[in-house]
């Protein structure tokens, strides 16, 4: 009753949850923004870091970090996508994303564009920057599969590199994150 609306009998305490998810997204976004901060180097003392991105801690880690962690990875509540949402990466020489994981093409991460795709390739953590360099494996030395693509597999492929075909890499300009309003 603590949490009704005062016109209601109670005291008009907010739901801890609904106040609680912004304060987190707001780490979110600085952990991701600011990669040379104390809290993100304490992070990734402390839980390590792949492909660039600080690890979820699994069991061990706290319960504020796997919350963070959770919503950073669109997972928990339903509707819990809201902040991977709301993010996407501005490429600019491409060596800070991440290929398949990142939301760089359009706002989605291209593993849940082309997921068949992702399943298959064998190297899942390859920036952008080395996908390029090797021409988005227009000859197949970009991208290793599991096994050969079927048919239906290459009409993707095809499409993916084809969605690629006009996008260009700014050497002298940083990636970055960006607020999707």
């Amino acid at each position: 009753t603590i949490c009704l609306r005062k016109e209601y009998g109670g005291l008009g305490v907010r739901q801890l949850r609904e106040f609680n998810l912004p304060l987190l997204g707001k780490w979110c976004w600085r952990l991701l923004v600011d990669r040379e901060g104390v809290w993100f180097r304490v992070l990734a003392a402390r839980y390590g870091v792949e492909g660039g991105r600080l690890r979820d801690g699994g069991r061990r880690g706290s319960s504020w970090w796997r919350e963070i962690a959770s919503i950073m990875e669109g997972g928990g509540e339903p509707g819990g996508r809201w902040f991977g949402e709301q993010v996407s990466r501005r490429v600019g020489d491409g060596s800070d994303t991440l290929f398949w994981t990142d939301p760089w093409v359009d706002g989605t991460p291209l593993c849940e564009r082309f997921g068949s795709l992702f399943v298959l390739a064998e190297t899942k953590l390859r920036t952008v920057a080395e996908m390029f360099s090797l021409g988005w494996g227009a000859e197949g030395e970009t991208l290793v599969w599991r096994r050969q693509l079927r048919v239906w597999e290459e009409e993707m492929f095809g499409e993916c590199q084809s969605l690629l075909s006009n996008i260009s890499l700014q050497a002298q300009s940083s990636d970055r994150w960006q607020w999707q309003p």
